[in-house]
């Protein structure tokens, strides 16, 4: 019966296909766009049979959200008179306090178990993505905001999707999970001095208030996420089984938000952006793995290292572009960056998954941790 309904969800995704086209043919493209919308659904649910296009069931399904924001903007820039970005922050807030309840004070003991994986990771975090940022910044010749987007996203920390690709990858997930929570726990103060340092010259960057911006976003909700799992592990499993799904659909709400406020710059520049992104987030793994080996890392925690530098946190660089006033300029970049990391991210992973940690780095390392 299962089989059957992924299936006919195949064929469903191929006909809806089909009748986009003859619509685009016939009609004109933006009528095409529902087929497109219900096509990409249709996808995302027919390739869980396959076991190893599953996981990229989210991915399709962001696709599919922000298709409909580029097709049909005004439905998601305002309700009734209220504006949608309103719901960015709240939202953020949601998806950063279940990761609070997610993690507990053990994810930093790897800061003294594995120091040296989590210092050489930090300095790849914040120096690696900044300054790929800004020099794509500079030679992109978009608007000053558009350009400081870039910067923004390579001046955020790591997010966890990092941690399910290294996980994935079979690298050291636990360096990845300490790296994930050090950066955001960082982010505060690191993120505000780069992006006044680099980002100055694009944008107006009040270091101060953006620090007070990401606490209000990321540490005070993580903070009573650990405070949650501190006094009521396992005892709340329905939370613990419903914040992965209310992430994920905080942050499809969120980039198609973005998508519909930033529409008309993004159809002018769009493939620029795209093709910008994509290099700084292939610079990221590219670089992030080559400065682990030139410091004699072990191959699954250059593995990690390269993962956590290439993927960031866009949900949080969308929050500080809203608090900034900027969503839909300075926060293009990172709504781009997104959906793009988790496809490279995928690929990347899957690949290492399938070749052997290499022998001669297999060795004993008392810095590498097993999760």
């Amino acid at each position: 019966m299962k089989s059957n309904f992924y299936l006919w969800t195949g064929i469903s995704a191929a006909l809806f296909v089909l009748l986009a086209i003859l619509t685009w043919i016939l009609i004109d493209f933006p009528t095409s766009g529902y087929f497109w919308i219900l096509a990409l659904i249709a996808m995302s649910i027919a390739i869980r049979k396959n076991k190893e296009l599953q996981g990229y069931t989210y991915t399709v399904l962001i696709f599919a959200s922000v298709l409909a924001a580029l097709f049909y903007p005004n439905y998601f820039v305002e309700l009734n008179g209220y504006q949608l970005s309103g719901l960015i922050v709240p939202l953020l807030q949601i998806i950063m306090f279940g990761m609070g309840t997610s993690m507990s004070l053990n994810d930093f003991k790897g800061v003294f178990q594995m120091p040296k994986g989590v210092i050489i990771g930090l300095l790849c975090q914040f120096t690696i993505m900044p300054f790929i940022g800004y020099g794509l910044a500079k030679l992109s010749g978009f608007p000053p905001e558009i350009a400081a987007g870039l910067i923004l996203i390579g001046c955020s920390p790591s997010g966890m999707a990092s941690n399910v690709m290294s996980y994935l990858a079979k690298a050291n997930l636990a360096l990845s999970i300490t790296i994930t929570s050090v950066t955001t726990f960082l982010a505060p103060f690191v993120t505000p001095a780069l992006m006044g340092l680099l980002a100055g010259e694009f944008v107006a960057v009040e270091a101060w208030k953006m620090m007070m911006d990401i606490i209000k976003i990321v540490m005070i909700p993580i903070g009573f996420g650990l405070l949650f799992n501190r006094f009521f592990k396992g005892k709340a499993k329905w939370l613990d089984e419903a914040m992965p799904v209310v992430s994920m659909l905080g942050i499809a709400l969120i980039l198609i938000i973005i998508i519909a406020a930033g529409r008309d710059s993004l159809l002018t520049i769009g493939p620029l952006l795209i093709a910008l992104v994509v290099i700084h987030n292939l610079s990221g793994y590219t670089l992030g793995y080559w400065a682990a080996r030139l410091f004699r890392m072990p191959e699954q925690d250059c593995r990690t290292i390269a993962l956590e530098v290439g993927m960031q946190n866009g949900g949080l660089a969308s929050g500080i572009a809203k608090e900034m006033g900027k969503i839909a300029t300075v926060g293009l970049a990172p709504a781009v960056f997104g959906p793009l990391m988790n496809i490279t991210g995928s690929v990347l992973a899957s690949f290492w998954h399938r070749k052997p940690v290499e022998t001669d780095l297999q060795k004993p390392n008392k810095e590498t941790v097993k999760p």
